[in-house]
């Protein structure tokens, strides 16, 4: 409620008072145009211009008049040079457009260089009245992930509290190739809509849709991102290459996918131009085999850059849909622990792969299934982003909203959590602290250079566990996580690494950088 009444407030401001909008944390906007409409021009249609330069990638505005007490009203449009771009009439007081994407009422498309027309409508001025009118223009040149939680370009949080936010990184619709039940029962392409619905429905916090290689879901996510207040929409693609399969999210974009040869990818290709974009990439369903079976699949791409991916899908739930199981060589432990053992700093996450949005959520590849948990600073994409890179991340086999993994690292006075690097000396004495929630009765297990330590290994009793040992350390290793298992030995939740930084001497305190608050309370959702 007071996330409404504060975004109530600012709509307010902006429809009443343009100055108003200066207070606003706003970037600088390129161009801001003014004028004013009086009753001459009440049932008229006016244009404001503006010269668009080269070079620019998406192009936002921000709109305000005064008036409305006396019941003014000023309806927006716009043209490009050539055509006809789209009208909100009273709808919005924002709107974007790129290439890729716009907000809904408008058409995306290249943004030609030159005379661009804002086309204001004066449905109602009375006798006598005025309607002052302030249009912020703002130039984008180089891309960067466009938030889609809010209007442009004032992303707010859907939840401005930091903690735990679950979701699906990797689902698929009918812009791609999931398909689900019609109404008379036949099978076609799935709209956008039923994966959003059957994520609200799980209770996920988010939902990242990436359908192979296209950005024609995005407008679609734009649409629904405003009734799903409370879920937030994560725009993403499966970049699907003959040699391997990579999620990126964020950037919304056109990136080339058109890889030819299994060697390292010519420079400017889509991995560059999403990594300068502040997006994230992740290693798909690496364990799966390519050839016949599974066209491209299999991780084969040889990219030798450690820092090249900040992701791998360490368990797919379309793998669990035909094994049975979240561990054994068709999943991505094997290639991850490889990787973290090369001296990658790179995050496990899963996804549900899901390609039929209506598929019962009991099942394995359902939405949700697994679910990724990212602690984060507020529920916004940047707040995701930032949230995967930093590692604080753990993957929920079964999506149960009660279950929480959290693990640190101590050495003296040093302190790091999940996705934090620990600095440790041979043969310092390490603490280690587990947090474990929802897993009565089952067992928790320390991976350290991806060997399970069984001298670690210890008995979960009671549903809200804090778990601290010993590890005497010795030689020095890269790595240590946790897994847990329930009561039956199966795999149901799956922690990240704390990174191990040998040093020769115990290090002074390093401050901020080898430490973290480390709570034991999770958020309350």
């Amino acid at each position: 409620m007071r996330r409404l009444l504060q975004l109530a407030a600012i709509l307010f401001l902006a429809a009443t008072a343009p100055a108003a909008l200066a207070g606003e944390p706003d970037p600088r906007p390129d161009l801001v145009l003014t004028g004013e409409l009086r009753r001459a021009d009440h049932e008229r249609y006016r244009e404001a211009a503006f010269d668009l330069p080269e070079g620019v990638t998406r192009l936002s505005v921000v709109f305000a008049y005064s008036g409305k007490e006396a019941r003014s009203v000023i309806d927006l449009g716009l043209f490009d040079p050539q055509r006809f771009r789209g009208w909100s009439g009273g709808a919005r007081d924002r709107f974007t457009i790129s290439a890729e994407e716009a907000t809904p009422g408008y058409l995306p498309g290249p943004l030609p260089a030159g005379r661009w027309r804002l086309i204001l409508g004066a449905p109602n001025i009375r006798p006598g009245g005025a309607a002052r009118y302030e249009a912020k223009v703002f130039f984008e040149r180089e891309p960067r992930p466009a938030d889609f939680a809010a209007g442009y370009p004032l992303p707010a949080p859907l939840n401005p509290a930091a903690g735990w936010y679950r979701g699906d990184l990797h689902t698929h619709t009918g812009h791609s190739d999931a398909s689900c039940r019609t109404r008379s029962g036949a099978r076609a392409p799935c709209p956008v809509y039923r994966t959003v619905e059957a994520a609200a429905a799980r209770g996920l916090d988010f939902i990242a849709v990436t359908d192979h290689n296209t950005t024609a879901h995005y407008a679609a996510l734009r649409e629904l991102q405003p009734a799903f207040d409370d879920l937030l929409l994560v725009p993403g693609r499966e970049i699907t290459t003959f040699f391997g399969h990579a999620n990126v999210f964020g950037p919304t974009d056109f990136l080339d996918f058109r890889m030819t040869d299994v060697g390292p990818p010519a420079p400017g290709n889509w991995l560059d131009a999403a990594r300068a974009e502040g997006g994230l990439i992740s290693i798909n369903h690496p364990g799966l085999p390519s050839g016949e079976i599974c066209m491209g699949c299999g991780w084969i791409l040889n990219v030798q850059d450690p820092a090249a991916f900040d992701l791998v899908e360490v368990v797919n739930g379309g793998t669990l849909t035909q094994t049975g199981s979240a561990e054994g060589p068709l999943q991505g432990f094997d290639f991850w622990h490889a990787r973290l053992n090369a001296g990658a700093r790179i995050i496990g996450i899963g996804g549900s792969d899901n390609h039929d949005a209506l598929r019962p959520l009991d099942q394995p590849g359902a939405i949700g299934d697994p679910t990724t948990v990212v602690h984060m600073r507020e529920l916004s994409l940047a707040g995701l982003l930032d949230g995967l890179r930093a590692g604080r991340v753990f993957i929920d086999l079964e999506g149960r909203p009660d279950r929480l993994l959290d693990l640190s690292a101590q050495a003296g006075d040093r302190r790091a959590v999940m996705g934090q690097t620990l600095a440790v000396a041979p043969g310092e004495r390490v603490q280690v602290t587990a947090i474990v929630r929802g897993v009565d009765g089952g067992r928790m297990e320390v991976v350290v250079d991806g060997v399970p330590s069984p001298a670690l290994s210890r008995a979960i009793r009671g549903d809200n566990v804090d778990l601290t040992l010993d590890w005497a350390g010795g030689e020095v290793r890269r790595w240590l996580r946790a897994d847990v298992r329930d009561a039956s030995g199966r795999l149901v939740l799956v922690g990240n690494p704390v990174f191990l930084q040998r040093v020769v001497h115990t290090p002074p305190s390093q401050g901020s950088h080898f430490s973290s608050r480390f709570g034991t309370r999770s958020q309350s959702r």
